[in-house]
């Protein structure tokens, strides 16, 4: 039967389909299938050693390693998040079982190799995550020993298809201790046909037999420069324009985390739609971050004492988007940038600092102290612990913005000292910082005489304060009278430790000034007599003689207020109301005594007794009605 079609079932030259009878419409046209879209990370994940970035030791002792037939059994790779932990371990099985095929008449290749300028026999295939003989397994949710067994199991058997059989375990610290256990002996002795690569963020808790087993590599995080250069390509790439500074916002932001970078720069170009060039603006409100140029502003008045300023600026970013976390994060990232300016002015700087904070950061640098710094460094980093905990951000950014810009007018143990000397009152605590640039906090116009923070602890009541004198030196002399006041000078210089050994561990002798002689404690420190002469010379500007005798000298100061409160809790104990408290409750102990000293009541003269026989009466020293 012929219908008009060949053999191969087109239809005949002239002929016309054949009909069923139904009328269908016109035929549809076929179905386009957009390819799905991958993201950045995954779009350009490395594949070889050469497009690894950052990691340069790494690659060059796996080079040497492979070169010499050194191949450990077993590598851990540890780092924080988005640095290629992973990536690595992938790329190093893709090296353990390298294979070219045969062709053009060159024999074929196989042999591990770091260098691997195409695509193996299994190198796409382990790329993809889908070759058999590399088995990668996440230990986040295969915790147990039985995860672990079939780990064990399977080592034993040879590789299918590749030279190497490949156990890739990520996050194994997540992995139980049972689990860690059961694999101790085969990861010290495994068959020659095995290697294992682990991946952790948290090495810490890697158990220590597990360690030793393993060659350990610590993967950097990506310098600022390296990692802009990095993104600046794959714009290229994708015929995405960028500004610089967007870039150099997006590498800070991401902290050396080429993941974490990626991810924002897909977020960026989302953002940006169908914007023909992102800028810093688009990225900064994206990432919700202050602008650098007025982090510094909000510096600089804080610095001055300028707070109104300050709690405008910081109000105003925030009703621009920015998180207060984010600009306290900021803040405190210049401090530490000032500060390695002002201790490293020749420091190199990475691509990411701006121009206009190199220059203002140098003359921040110039104008403010160490302790100004380190001071607001503080302040900072504990007012960032309270913001986690509040449930109010913006309130809890402008106190700790306030506490900076009070702890201006806080003196220096220079300060504290001078003025005790002059007998001059210390500034109150709750003065308030200066309104505008006048304040001392060290601002664009500050002097270096800015004082850091310092609270000075009460010297004891027993202890008189020591008296300065000021001679034709320059530094001032500190007199002082007793051992006690060496005691206070400890304790306002706060060098706890050396006033917690003089009240502890010395048996004076002897003292005058400029010389002490005292037994020590037995078990105390015998470079103490050094130290105390060295710390001395520096807080009175003299050179005392310090000498350890042998002769047994008083009590210590501790023992001495110890006795002083024994004393004091004897006197209580005989009161009549405190005895029969004491009746009343058996076993309760008088634990302090916190009653202020009472002075005693003045006593009335004793009265002289007369006898007259039968009866005795009472004469009184005071005059009768019928004297006067």
């Amino acid at each position: 039967m012929n219908d008009g079609r060949l053999q191969d079932g087109s239809p005949a030259a002239g002929g016309e389909e054949p009909s069923l009878g139904l009328d269908l419409g016109a035929p549809s046209p076929p179905k386009v299938i957009q390819a799905a879209y991958r993201v950045l990370a995954r779009k350009y994940r490395p594949s070889s050693f050469e497009d690894l970035i950052g990691q340069e030791a790494m690659v060059r002792t796996l080079e040497n390693a492979f070169k010499l037939g050194r191949i450990h059994q077993a590598y851990i790779l540890t780092g924080v998040r988005g640095v290629g932990k992973t990536t690595t371990a992938r790329i190093l099985a893709r090296a353990f079982n390298y294979e070219l095929p045969a062709k053009d008449g060159n024999p074929s290749v196989s042999a591990p190799t770091v260098h691997m300028p195409e695509l193996g026999v299994h190198c796409q295939a382990i790329i993809d995550s889908r070759h058999v003989d590399v088995i990668e397994m996440d230990a986040a949710s295969n915790t147990g020993i039985d995860d672990v067994r079939e780990i064990i199991e399977s080592s034993r058997y040879r590789p299918i298809m590749a030279r190497t059989k490949v156990f890739i375990i990520d996050e194994v610290h997540m992995l139980s201790k049972a689990a860690f256990n059961g694999l101790l002996k085969t990861l010290e002795e495994p068959p020659e046909h095995v290697r294992f690569l682990f991946a952790t963020t948290e090495i810490e808790k890697v158990p220590v037999t597990v360690r030793s087993r393993c060659q350990r590599f610590d993967l950097r995080r990506i310098e600022a420069d390296v990692l802009i250069k990095h993104l600046s390509g794959i714009c290229e790439k994708e015929a995405v324009e960028i500004d610089d500074d967007a870039l150099a916002l997006i590498a800070r932001a991401s902290e050396g985390s080429v993941r974490d970078s990626l991810s924002m720069l897909d977020q960026a170009i989302a953002h940006g739609g169908t914007q023909i060039r992102i800028d810093a603006a688009g990225v900064r409100a994206m990432l919700g971050t202050g602008d650098r140029a007025r982090i510094i502003d909000l510096f600089e008045s804080v610095m001055k004492g300028d707070i109104k300023s300050a709690l405008e600026s910081l109000r105003e970013q925030y009703d621009m988007g920015a998180d207060p976390a984010l600009i306290l994060a900021d803040f405190a990232e210049f401090v530490h940038f000032v500060t390695r300016l002002k201790l490293i002015p020749d420091s190199k700087l990475d691509t990411s600092v701006t121009q206009e904070e190199r220059v203002r950061g140098a003359a921040f640098a110039k104008s403010l102290t160490m302790p100004v710094l380190t001071r607001a460094w503080q302040i900072l980093v504990k007012g960032m612990q309270d913001m986690k905990d509040s449930p109010r951000p913006l309130a809890a950014a402008d106190m700790v913005l306030v506490r900076l810009a009070y702890a201006a007018d806080m003196p220096t143990p220079e300060d504290v000292l001078r003025r005790l000397s002059s007998a001059s009152p210390a500034p109150s605590s709750g003065s308030r910082p200066a309104g505008g640039s006048s304040g001392n906090g060290g601002g664009a116009s500050a002097t270096t005489s800015a004082r850091p923070m310092l609270s000075v602890a009460p010297a004891p009541a027993s202890a008189a304060v020591p008296q300065m004198r000021t001679e034709t030196s320059t530094a001032p002399r500190v007199q002082v009278k007793s051992f006690e006041e060496i005691v206070t000078l400890a304790q306002v210089n706060r060098d706890i430790q050396l006033r917690i050994a003089l009240e502890r561990d010395v048996h004076l002798v002897r003292f005058e000034e400029g010389s002490i002689e005292f037994s020590l404690e037995q078990g105390a420190s015998p470079q103490l007599a050094q130290t105390l002469m060295r710390r001395l010379q520096e807080w009175t500007g003299i050179r005392w003689m310090v000498a350890v005798s042998n002769e047994p000298g008083d009590k210590t100061l501790r023992e001495q207020a110890d006795a002083r409160a024994e004393e004091k809790l004897t006197g209580v104990r005989a009161e009549p109301l405190v005895r029969s408290v004491m009746e009343r409750f058996p076993g309760a102990e008088i634990v302090a005594v916190r009653a202020p000293e009472v002075e005693p009541l003045p006593t009335l003269p004793e009265p002289t007794i007369e006898s007259t026989g039968d009866e005795i009466g009472y004469v009184d020293q005071f005059p009768t009605d019928e004297e006067l």
